[in-house]
């Protein structure tokens, strides 16, 4: 899991060269991905450990103290994103699994990190509409089921602060993106979001080759 490249177009060697040269992965993100990796096939919805990293800086140079984030699983790029906030930022977590999400409490206890966590278990779209009505975040990483990508983002965009950052994961999807074969409905989906995000007016945008695909947006 931290060697296996995560991008469909690296090679494993490439990944290796790039995970020597970020921050090395502590004992608490080495647990998390094995007690993930014991999942069996479903833990590729793990971010990478150079994608956490990424969201870490990210969180940090944004100077964001309000996160909230669409698809948690097992915890690591909510860890990754609390760490990169202030003692008193807030990340909001959304997802609808105990079993997950109990894995993803337990490594943020351990890492201390916990305090910063608010963590909410039901359907996101529910926990989103639940919160004020008014642009309050500051930073927000959808990565759930890609059906819901566009009303997902329809909900987060009104509710981020302007500057406020917009991160949408596997916007590439294993390279189905490209594939005039792939017409399921996870590809289609993705293949429409994209198409939406594009072309939202309210922010600016730039689709970005980390891991599985990374979309960036700034509000307006």
């Amino acid at each position: 899991m931290t060697t296996d490249p995560k991008s469909f177009f690296l090679t494993t060697e490439i990944q290796q060269y790039i995970n020597a040269h970020n921050p090395p992965i502590d004992t608490i993100q080495r647990n998390l991905i094995e007690k993930t990796r014991a999942l069996g096939p479903m833990s590729i919805m793990q971010v990478a450990p150079d994608q956490g990293a990424f969201l870490t800086l990210l969180t940090q140079i944004s100077g964001a103290q309000q996160a909230v984030e669409i698809g948690t699983f097992t915890g690591y790029s909510g860890l990754c994103i609390a760490r990169g906030l202030p003692e008193d930022g807030n990340l909001i977590c959304c997802d609808i699994s105990e079993e997950w999400t109990g894995i993803a409490k337990e490594a943020w206890e351990a890492a201390g990190i916990s305090h910063k966590i608010e963590l909410r278990v039901a359907p996101a779209l529910e926990s989103v509409r639940a919160m004020p009505d008014q642009p309050f975040i500051d930073l927000a990483f959808i990565d759930a089921d890609k059906t819901g990508y566009i009303a997902y983002h329809e909900e987060i965009v009104p509710r981020l602060r302007q500057g406020g950052l917009l991160l949408a994961d596997n916007v590439l999807w294993n390279g189905k993106v490209c594939d005039p074969a792939a017409n399921d409905e996870a590809t289609t989906a993705i293949r429409a979001y994209n198409a939406h995000a594009a072309g939202d007016k309210r922010v600016d945008h730039v689709m970005l080759t980390i891991a599985d695909g990374l979309t960036i947006m700034r509000k307006r």
